[in-house]
Parts: structure tokens; C-alpha cells; sequence
């Protein structure tokens, strides 16, 4: 009867031992409730906590306002057609934040080069420059469809225009650019720019104050 049992026990362990599901369920069950806690929320809840504390403006967009009201982000263009505004570089994708692409038509596609075509003599038409001096970054879209800067330079070449269509000084309007450069980053990376969002709500600032 005993040696039965022993048979009995042995062959309950046995079969056990042959069902590997048993042992590694629960463990297995253990550490994706571990991985979790730890990576889908005390981690995120840290990481949350810590840019709000740290970059509360970064963390929610760079969002800009103005009288309470949301203008927009810093880091995302916007389609300015007006004349009396700056104009930021072409968007491939009419500066869609949800599909954010470049036209990734090639150098030597006609397609490219009837828009550079048109986007220089309308750009030199505007600002009452040659074509020659129509800057490559404002005739051709950038890599992300929505860049919010443009350089300098870009800048002050439409200040002519700006200054005729809000009847301004055009130095006041130059002085309004240069204090709306900023520079390379820490000096050294990137080039110095100008946020055009920013730029044009400061320009409607201006063209309010009584003179």
C-alpha cells in the first residue's frame, strides 16, 4: 500500500514537473504587474512631475498666450498669408502637426522645381527684391513641415513690405526684428533665428501702440 503511494506521489510530481506552465504563470504573471507599476506609471507619474516642476512651459507645448488666449505653440508654424504679416518657410503638409513630412520630392523633380520657381518670383515680387535675393529657405519646405523660424535675414527682407502694409516706419519694424532674434544655442549649436509666431504677435503689439 505505501509503495502504491509513493508510485501515486511520484507520478502527481512527475506531472507536474512536465507541465511547464504551472511554474512559470505565476512568476511571469508577477513581473508584468511589477514592470507596470514601475514603467507604465511610477515612472511616467516621476517623469510628468518632474518636467512640470522643472519645464512647466515645455512640458505642455510652449504654448503661447495672449490675453488669456491661445495664439499657438513656439515650436509649431503657422500659415501667415496676409501682407502685413511675416511669412514663415513653405509647409509640405499645410503645417499639419498630425502628418508632420517634408515633400521628399527630389532636387531634380519638375514638380520641385516649378514651386521653387513660383514660390521665388512671388517671394521677390512681394518683398520688391531680385530673385537673386530670395532666400532658398523661403521657397522650399523644411524636413518637418512645420518649422516656426526663419532666419535673420529672411526676416529682414520683409521688412519693406510689412512696414508699407501697416503704414509703420520701417526702422521701427527692423528694431522689432532685432529684438525678436534669437541666438545659437549656448553660443554654439544651431543658428541664430527668429520665431515667426512671435514675431508677428509682437507686430501687432506695435501697430496698437498709440504714437
Amino acid at each position: 500500500m505505501n509503495i502504491l503511494l509513493k508510485h501515486e506521489q511520484l507520478n502527481q510530481q512527475n506531472l507536474q514537473l512536465s507541465n511547464p506552465v504551472h511554474s512559470v504563470l505565476r512568476p511571469s504573471l508577477g513581473l508584468v504587474a511589477v514592470g507596470f507599476l514601475i514603467a507604465g506609471m511610477l515612472y511616467a507619474t516621476a517623469s510628468v512631475s518632474i518636467a512640470q516642476l522643472i519645464f512647466p512651459k515645455q512640458a505642455n507645448g510652449s504654448v503661447i498666450e495672449l490675453n488669456g488666449k491661445v495664439m499657438g505653440s513656439s515650436l509649431v508654424g503657422q500659415n501667415f498669408v496676409s501682407e502685413q504679416y511675416f511669412h514663415g518657410r513653405p509647409s509640405a503638409v499645410s503645417y499639419s502637426v498630425d502628418g508632420m513630412a517634408g515633400s521628399n520630392l527630389a532636387i531634380s523633380n519638375p514638380d520641385l522645381q516649378k514651386q521653387i520657381k513660383e514660390r521665388t518670383i512671388q517671394f521677390a515680387q512681394n518683398n520688391q527684391i531680385t530673385k537673386q535675393q530670395v532666400p532658398n529657405e523661403m521657397v522650399t519646405a523644411s524636413g518637418s513641415g512645420i518649422d516656426p523660424d526663419i532666419s535673420p535675414e529672411s526676416a529682414l527682407l520683409q521688412v519693406k513690405r510689412v512696414a508699407q502694409q501697416r503704414h509703420l516706419p520701417e526702422q521701427h519694424i527692423r528694431d522689432l526684428v532685432q529684438q525678436q532674434i534669437q541666438p545659437a544655442q549656448f553660443g554654439v549649436y544651431g543658428q541664430a533665428r527668429v520665431n515667426v509666431l512671435q514675431l508677428n504677435l509682437a507686430l501687432d503689439q506695435l501697430s496698437s501702440t498709440p504714437r
